[in-house]
């Protein structure tokens, strides 16, 4: 989706912030028009995506979940990519850009800590210094993550403020980087936050989309698929594969948020589903609130969508009818991890098994032996703890 006005997707996105904010994001903005463009910065980037996070990452045509469905399945697999997830797409550009405008510290905040293992990645590779905030409840639920950001020399912060989870954590990033803006980039790990984040990491993470477009035209004759599903938290999986195909309007898009454990009243995280218009970490987006207009708390089994708010392009493609958006609740999700383990011998991240749940539960609706891509956007080792608890395997 194109922006129509600087820093808006349709009526969503913009930039509200304290005034403290103002002088970074502004510097941060002049620093994309300047230096990514430049011929330098993108072969230096287009070198480390090649050699150290191994792009193309593979379009894999599943046999055995597509004789299962009747349909086509295709998995463009993230999963593969150097620190097993999309996230380090965004995290080497951040911290490439970084590098070049002086900046020696990097600061992220994370929820799965799959963006906190890639922003610890980016900083040890290209030699900055890296704090992580985590909620505390997810520095628990993704402890294998935590001792990965830790051997990569990051600092880990846990938070203990709100409901310990990726908002609480986000705010406290906020606060280090107005603090410390001048040694230090805010390494936002989605197409969240204002202006110019939502439209920075969507450029990093459109790789995902242009890639598969090209894989699926080699392999299908110049045929376009059916259907692009993805996983949204914050949205930066989705968005990166949707864009390329946006223009395609034969193309479905669908998203797919987390309902929780599905039960009535329960807190979830399905905010283009539940949401409402609201202002979140500086954007004008779909949030989750209460009648008064205070942030609910989220909740889904899988720590990367466990987020109340969700990136302004995503909110746009919704409004505009572009894309679908529906949930899938905690049990589908857990269903579908074990239906990829098994047929396909790949090990999905939570986040990545509530896409593969929807097309699961909803094949019937999907033309026979029309293809489907499905954006694997992690892998699940991060997850084994709360298999083990959740499954009892």
């Amino acid at each position: 989706m194109q922006m129509l006005k600087k820093g808006y997707f349709g009526d969503f996105g913009g930039r509200f912030v304290p005034e403290l904010l103002m002088p970074p994001l502004i510097e941060l903005e002049e620093a994309m028009g300047r230096i990514m463009p430049s011929p330098i910065f993108q072969q230096e980037l287009g070198r480390i995506m090649a050699d150290f996070v191994g792009r193309p990452t593979p379009l894999y045509h599943c046999q055995g979940l597509s004789e299962m469905l009747g349909r086509n399945i295709w998995l463009k697999r993230e999963d593969l990519a150097h620190t097993g997830a999309h996230k380090v797409n965004n995290t080497m550009g951040q911290a490439l850009l970084a590098k070049h405008m002086g900046k020696p510290r990097l600061i992220a905040e994370t929820g799965a800590g799959q963006h906190g293992v890639a922003t610890a990645t980016a900083a040890a590779m290209l030699g900055l210094e890296c704090v992580v905030y985590m909620g505390s409840i997810d520095v628990k639920r993704q402890s294998h993550n935590v001792r990965r950001m830790k051997l990569l020399g990051a600092e880990v912060r846990p938070v203990e403020s709100g409901t310990k989870t990726l908002k609480d954590a986000i705010n406290a990033a906020l606060r280090d980087w107005i603090a410390e803006q001048r040694t230090t980039h805010y390494c936002l790990g989605s197409v969240t936050g204002a202006h110019p984040f939502p439209l920075l990491v969507r450029d990093l993470q459109a790789v995902i989309g242009r890639e598969a477009k090209r894989q699926f035209m080699e392999k299908m004759g110049g045929k376009l698929p059916y259907m692009i599903v993805a996983c949204v938290g914050g949205g930066s999986n989705a968005i990166g594969a949707f864009h390329e195909f946006v223009p395609h309007g034969e193309v479905r898009l669908v998203g797919v948020e987390a309902a929780g454990t599905g039960e009535l009243g329960c807190y979830h995280s399905a905010t283009l589903t539940k949401g409402e218009h609201g202002v979140l970490h500086g954007a004008l987006t779909k949030l989750l609130q209460d009648k008064h207009g205070q942030v609910e708390p989220s909740h889904s089994v899988a720590a990367g969508l466990d987020y109340p708010g969700v990136g302004p392009e995503h909110a746009g493609l919704q409004a505009a009818g572009r894309a679908e958006y529906y949930c899938v609740n905690d049990t589908q999700a857990l269903n579908a991890f074990q239906v990829l383990c098994r047929t396909e011998g790949i090990i999905p991240a939570l986040e990545s098994s509530h896409a593969l749940a929807w097309v699961l539960d909803n094949a019937e609706s999907i033309p026979r032996g029309e293809h489907v891509i499905i954006n694997l956007s992690g892998r699940g080792d991060k997850d084994l703890d709360i298999i083990e608890e959740v499954l009892g395997i």
